[in-house]
């Protein structure tokens, strides 16, 4: 019986949650969750300067937002620095790593000299192989002893077999001459001590893993599965910035993209399963593995991911939908849906989503549904309210009052009424447009009738006839 998969996310909360970052946490929760795993959460928090509360929280609203859940407590691994320093002195006293009383002058001029003389500039550091008897009564730091020979290979799920020469790799530092671990020791304790099997990570991690193999072979551990996966680039082919537009997780949530929609598109940047494009949550924790994820970098597409989103709107349940743009509507400093509001916006939903590939899309074609009387129309739309057309909308408003108030009814009747005046149901239905929602593009009219009712379509009409 094999183990159970645990994978982590682990970011440093020095800023906004990044789409990339967002993609690394996705694929990890989906590699879990899809094979009965664990998905566990770690904030690097060691970079005491640069690490904020609020990089944190926003990190977990990120997360939140995107639906990906973690199993247990957020690990804090600044809290965890004893432990790592614990480590670090267990391979002192097992002889796998020694004391460097080297400053930084002196290694400093070392690698002076070695440029100058064109040679490597790896620091050799003399006292590897030092009798402790020599030792000075000065600050040292903590190096673990590298591999002098042979190679170290990182059998990586995504980049295939990477082979790295030991004798490129130096005697890295695990503990600081304050006592503080440095990031790369934290790591991989870390993930030993929770558990961690499989590191799915940004190949810009590649070659730390051959570095974090030392600890994990010195300490007796087992090497996690690696998968390093290629990072995204903009529609240009360069590495993502703000010059592409978006990189937080936040913005994509305020622009009102579906998480749903958001999840979609961020499994395909980079991972396939053959050329499906849109999927739900269930099919991609059912097809997501390791071996469809690709080796180049992928490429931001906005339209792709508003086509994805669109798609996710259309097929989401009302009632899910009409939550999230509740919540939508918070993230972006909205006023609250009043009760009238949620009622209306739920029975024009499916009048509403068909083609609406964001929120704001969405909630502008549901204008009708939340304005309040009087309907103050836009310019196009008063234009459309002449006298002509009021005149017209005020002999078609008693046989409204008579309707049956169904779908059928409704269309009867308006086209019988256009009929009889010689005219096109088209030059009747702009001005009910403009009545009932104040805009020239809407649902149709007779479905903001039926989400209206009769006695709001009524008077909405009596408000533009005067």
């Amino acid at each position: 019986m094999t183990s159970q998969i645990v994978t982590r996310f682990a970011p440093s909360p020095t800023g906004y949650l990044h789409i990339g970052g967002a993609r690394t946490a996705l694929f990890n929760w989906l590699y879990a969750r899809g094979q009965g795993g664990k998905f566990l959460l770690r904030i690097e928090d060691t970079d005491r300067a640069r690490s904020t509360p609020e990089a944190t929280e926003a990190i977990l609203k990120g997360l939140t937002w995107l639906g990906l859940d973690w199993d247990g407590d957020v690990v804090s691994q600044f809290d965890r620095a004893p432990r790592h320093a614990e480590v670090a002195y267990a391979l002192l006293s097992a002889g796998k790593a020694y004391k460097c009383f080297s400053t930084q002058d002196e290694i400093q001029a070392f690698r002076d000299a070695a440029e100058a003389a064109k040679a490597s500039t790896l620091f050799r550091s003399p006292w590897r192989d030092a009798d402790p008897a020599t030792h000075p009564d000065a600050p040292y730091v903590i190096r673990i002893k590298a591999p002098l020979t042979g190679e170290t290979v990182i059998r990586d799920k995504v980049q295939g077999d990477v082979v790295i020469k030991n004798a490129q790799l130096d005697d890295m530092v695990m503990l600081r001459s304050d006592g503080t671990p440095v990031y790369m020791l934290a790591v991989v304790v870390d993930d030993h001590d929770m558990g961690v099997t499989h590191v799915i990570r940004g190949d810009d991690h590649l070659n730390n893993a051959a570095r974090q193999m030392m600890i994990y072979e010195a300490m007796g551990w087992d090497v996690p599965v690696w998968s390093h996966i290629p990072l995204i680039h903009g529609p240009d082919g360069k590495k993502l910035s703000k010059r592409h537009g978006a990189l937080g997780v936040e913005e994509y949530q305020a622009m009102g993209y579906p998480a749903a929609g958001m999840r979609n598109y961020l499994t395909r940047l980079g991972w396939s399963h053959g050329d499906d494009e849109f999927f739900t949550d269930a099919q991609a924790l059912e097809w997501f593995n390791l071996e469809g994820i690709g080796r180049a970098p992928a490429r931001l597409d906005f339209k792709k991911l508003e086509h994805v989103c669109g798609q996710h709107i259309a097929a989401g349940e009302n009632a899910a939908l009409l939550h999230e743009l509740a919540a939508f509507g918070q993230a972006t400093g909205m006023p609250a849906f009043t009760d009238l509001q949620k009622n209306r916006l739920f029975e024009a939903m499916p009048h509403l989503k068909e083609r609406a590939k964001t929120f704001p899309e969405l909630l502008e074609k549901a204008h009708f549904a939340l304005a309040e009387r009087p309907i103050v129309p836009e310019e196009k739309a008063a234009a459309l309210l002449d006298d002509v057309s009021r005149g017209i909308l005020k002999e078609l408003t008693p046989q409204l009052q008579t309707a049956s108030w169904t779908r059928d009814d409704l269309e009867t009747i308006a086209n019988r009424f256009a009929e009889g005046r010689e005219m096109k149901f088209a030059r009747l239905a702009g001005p009910l447009r403009a009545a009932l929602a104040g805009k020239t593009a809407t649902p149709s009219v007779f479905d903001m009738m039926l989400v209206l009712g009769r006695d709001e379509t009524l008077a909405r009409l009596s408000d533009a006839t005067g």
